[in-house]
């Protein structure tokens, strides 16, 4: 064989490396911006639309900031039980909030639920703040262990998500922190499947986590939704099936951004981890 011949074929490999979807029936049509659909068992990429774009992670934004927050916790710089004040920076939050107040010492395992759970932007700020005394601090640690993570196209300004300039991911980049949340924290991961919970002293009815997946398919387990007028619509789902007839169950993760509304964001990802799984089988 040639090397032109060589050259060519090894063009065609990395392209089918980088296709839209593995072989098989047709990904379905999908109006967010981007998306991907990653097969984590077989550690495959099953399907993508621009996964390097770079857009506003809104809230998903709180992937990082709880994995932070595992990491010292498995390094024991901080305790589930150990109490955290709430300054008035955290109080004075918008958006999302756990709505905790200054009179409050919350302890760290309540935060991240109301993290995951109500997507408290305060939880976010007092979780920063108790890990490294500023939120300044702790955004450059979030930069510094996204690189760590090979997270390329990331920046972040904050751990809330709130919009800022220069806040921003990619799909791909989601993905490669949603399975190292995986990997590096087996026996945490289980607070992104918590459907309802409440803090004494806050509103009962902020207790319901917004994944609405959680509801809908029992086989999701996680992770986190996010929502700004810039970024739209956006989830990260995680799921695990059975992938066929005696064969050994599949997670799949998939990253939706930028759906254009909540409806859609749901159903999208829904479609698409249910295609996914067919794929798998």
């Amino acid at each position: 064989m040639n090397r032109l011949c060589i050259a060519f074929l090894s063009v065609l490999i990395a392209g089918a490396t980088f296709s839209s979807t593995v072989a098989g029936r047709d990904a379905p049509q999908i109006s967010a911006r981007s998306y991907l659909v990653m097969d984590v068992t077989a550690n495959r990429v099953l399907a993508q639309k621009d996964i390097d774009r770079q857009v506003e992670p809104a809230s998903l934004t709180k992937l990082m900031t709880v994995y932070l927050v595992f990491d010292a916790i498995k390094r024991h710089r901080l305790s589930l039980t150990q109490t955290l004040p709430v300054s008035r920076r955290a109080w004075r939050m918008t958006g999302s909030r756990m709505f905790i107040n200054p009179k409050m010492k919350v302890p760290v395992e309540d935060l991240i639920k109301g993290l995951i759970v109500q997507s408290g932007n305060d939880a976010a700020v007092a979780l920063a703040e108790g890990l490294d005394g500023t939120v300044e601090a702790f955004v450059k640690r979030m930069n510094d262990q996204a690189l760590k993570l090979g997270m390329k196209n990331t920046h972040f300004e904050s751990p809330d998500g709130l919009p800022m300039p220069g806040h921003v991911t990619t799909a791909r980049d989601l993905s490669i922190l949603s399975k190292r949340l995986l990997n590096d924290f087996p026996t945490r991961v289980g607070y992104f499947g918590i459907r309802k919970y409440h803090y004494a002293g806050t509103p009962p009815s902020n207790e319901t986590n917004r994944n609405a997946l959680l509801f809908q398919d029992k086989t999701v387990d996680g992770f986190k939704t996010g929502y700004t007028d810039a970024a739209g619509y956006c989830i990260v789902a995680s799921a695990m099936r059975p992938s066929g007839r005696g064969r050994e169950p599949h997670r799949l993760i998939v990253v939706v951004l930028g759906a254009p509304s909540k409806a859609e964001r749901i159903d999208e990802a829904q479609a698409l981890l249910d295609w996914g799984y067919d794929q798998a089988s």
